[in-house]
């Protein structure tokens, strides 16, 4: 029996040893098979699962970056960020989301519903981050922060501000709530100015709670430098704001021009808008229409005509001229002069605004050589101004001229015009025949303060040195005999053109009978001109001559500007409203004693019927009470504790410029509350949290 088994075990294999050798070969090829997908897991799919596990613990949001700054030509800011705080959520700790957004909505501005939703929907999406609220002042943050509402976090985020209000604002332009430029220099380098925003990043667990977050820090954008003078700016601003007052215009526009380095000095219109809150005006006031407004120039295009008879020797200042008593027929088109005028000199006839002598040189210059002239002078193409929007103005090629458009380009019709073109195009006069391109832009700084771009405008000669000097003492006697005898100013010398344009009436498509264009455009002093000035001023109501409405503004902004741009005066001087200014320029001493004492004493006559201003109490302060003071200045008044608003609306009533630095309530100020300060004084103000 034993034998048998033995024989038997010889002849069948070991099953043990069968089932060994099967489960070794499966564990093999069970490794070798997890080996190969832990290979591929480790190096194909390697970044999708990295993005998996990101997407599931981790959330990352864009912050705003830091904008460069915008500076006026002395260095003062006029846009710069400063740091607010943004409110965000954790959606998956937000247990109760109807109670949370009811106890956020009053001090986020946001509905009750549309932020539940926002909170929801979140949730659902299993979001790690969401915005409750960004770039709130401190009195809404500390609110906010004083609810200790669990998933509800803050981070620093910067906000555009412009701490001199309106001023510039056709220039500055504004920017969104992601803090991307949308208008003006804001808009035109914005990718400059700009800079990197930051990132903050969220890890979250399993239960959706956070345990890390981190914040990097965003990239300042470069610094851009204008050739804007800030007190050149507000008095222009200023001036123009009165004006439209005044006359009831639509709207008004003035530039100030240094003809010799074509920077712009200032560039305004009205009415204007707050680019701290855009959104509070209607569309027609942010248009700049300095760089927009086409119109039809009317006689301040004559100097076209003027200037190419001269150029070509056609003509002399002194040469005689009929004017045909106020009448001439071109083309079968019958035109009139305002007033019957028979045989004058050049000079007389530009003096007097004459059409018929404007178009009889038109018809000695023809029609090719008008339109190089038009040309030269930078009429019909844009300036190339550093701003958006800007149009070309309309000149049609001279194949398309009609018979009889001659006659009426000659005296500054079938033409348009920008007001920032007619500035230029003075400007060659201004600067001895060379035309230099207007521009806003001085320089632009890295963050680190180096200088990566500076300003090199073209430049081109429209006339001779000689036709320019001829054309401007020419000009000059229009401000002495002609129709710009408004314009003639105080201590100085003045040259310069009216123009009175009808508007096209849209309904008829002729000229209208109740709707002009009143502008005058003029440089001084005379021989070396430091300014041109042009004011344009739109549907004035009642007196709409451009000597009667845009001159006078002329001679405000020049003689408030003068003497701040250090010029001598060239001329006698009888009366001055800003002794202060004066003193900045060249006069004796003697005569700035005699000045300031005539001045003192029409201010004290002028004191004693001005009403005392009181601004109402807010809580826990004082009345803040200020009068006029000697020699054209007031008090200024203690306006420690206030915000910034209520701060910016005092210095606007004294019209003072306000300099502020930081957030919450003001701290430190100067000048000191007491002390005399003039109108278009820079105020400092330091406003922050009392510890």
């Amino acid at each position: 029996m034993r034998a048998r088994l033995a024989a038997q075990s010889k002849v069948r294999p070991d099953s043990s040893r069968t089932r060994a050798l099967v489960v070794a070969c499966f564990l093999i090829v069970w490794m070798i098979a997890i080996g190969v997908r832990l290979v591929s897991l480790q190096t194909s799919q390697h970044a999708w699962l990295l993005t998996r596990a990101h997407a599931q613990q981790e959330d990352t949001v864009q912050t705003s970056p830091i904008r460069g700054l915008v500076l006026d030509r002395h260095g003062n800011e006029l846009a710069r960020s400063v740091d607010m705080e943004s409110f965000w959520a954790v959606p998956g700790e937000i247990k109760n989301v109807e109670e949370v957004a009811m106890r956020l909505a009053p001090l986020t501005g946001v509905d009750a519903n549309t932020l539940a939703a926002h909170l929801k929907e979140a949730q659902s999406a299993n979001r790690k981050f969401a915005w409750i609220a960004r770039k709130l002042d401190e009195e809404q943050a500390e609110k906010i922060r004083a609810l200790n509402i669990e998933g509800i976090y803050s981070i620093k985020e910067p906000k555009r501000q412009y701490p001199n209000g309106a001023l510039a604002s056709h220039i500055l332009g504004f920017v969104g709530l992601d803090e991307d430029g949308l208008a003006g220099i804001e808009q035109a380098f914005n990718e400059r100015i700009h800079g990197e925003g930051g990132k903050v990043l969220v890890e979250t667990d399993a239960h959706g709670h956070s345990y890390s977050s981190f914040e990097m820090q965003s990239r300042p954008g470069e610094t851009v430098v204008l050739t804007i003078d800030r007190f050149i700016q507000y008095k222009t601003e200023q001036a123009l704001s009165e004006a439209l007052e005044k006359t009831k215009a639509k709207n008004a526009s003035a530039v100030v021009l240094d003809p010799h380095t074509g920077e712009i000095l200032a560039l305004a219109n009205a009415p204007s808008f707050d680019p701290n809150d855009p959104r509070a005006a209607n569309q027609q006031a942010r248009i700049n229409q300095a760089l927009q407004n086409i119109y039809e120039p009317g006689s301040t295009f004559k100097v076209v005509a003027y200037s190419a008879a001269i150029e070509r020797g056609l003509a002399k200042p002194t040469d005689k001229i009929d004017c045909q008593m106020g009448s001439i027929t071109v083309a079968g088109r019958l035109i009139h002069d305002h007033k019957r005028f028979g045989t004058l000199t050049l000079t007389q006839a530009l003096d007097q605004s004459s059409n018929v002598a404007a178009i009889k040189l038109g018809l000695r210059v023809g029609d090719a050589s008008m339109y190089d002239f038009m040309t030269r002078f930078g009429f019909g193409c844009k300036t190339g101004v550093e701003l958006p929007g800007e149009t070309s103005g309309l000149v049609r090629d001279v194949k398309k001229w009609q018979p009889s458009s001659i006659g009426s380009i000659a005296m500054g019709q079938e033409v348009g015009v920008t007001p920032l073109q007619m500035a230029a195009a003075y400007g060659a006069i201004a600067n001895d025949g060379i035309r230099i391109v207007p521009h806003l832009v001085r320089e632009i700084r890295a963050a680190d303060g180096t200088v990566v771009y500076s300003a090199q405008p073209e430049q081109h000669k429209v006339v001779s040195a000689e036709t320019a000097n001829t054309i401007r003492h020419m000009l000059e006697d229009v401000t002495q005999n002609g129709t710009a005898k408004k314009a003639k100013l105080n201590g100085y010398t003045a040259a310069g053109k009216t123009g009175t344009a009808q508007k096209i009436d849209p309904k008829t498509h002729s000229y209208s009978k109740t709707k002009f264009i009143g502008s005058f455009v003029g440089f001084a002093p005379v021989d070396n001109p430091a300014v041109v000035i042009i004011v344009v001023l739109d549907e004035p109501v009642g007196s709409y001559h451009g000597g009667d409405v845009a001159a006078p503004v002329f001679n405000q902004i020049a003689e408030q500007i003068l003497p701040v741009l250090n010029v001598a005066p060239d001329s006698d001087f009888k009366s001055s409203s800003a002794p202060a200014l004066l003193a900045q320029s060249l006069l004796s001493p003697d005569y700035l004693s005699h000045l300031r004492a005539e001045q003192e004493r029409v201010n004290a006559e002028r004191d004693a019927t001005l009403p005392k201003v009181v601004v109402g109490e807010g809580a826990g302060l004082t009345q803040v009470v200020y009068t006029a003071a000697t020699k054209s200045a007031v008090l200024m008044p203690d306006l420690r504790g206030r915000s910034v608003r209520d701060a910016a609306r005092i210095c606007a009533q004294l019209g003072l410029q306000l300099e502020a630095q930081g957030e919450g309530r003001a701290l430190r100020q100067r000048p000191q509350a007491g002390a005399e300060v003039e109108p278009g004084q820079v105020v400092h103000i330091d406003f922050g949290r009392s510890e």
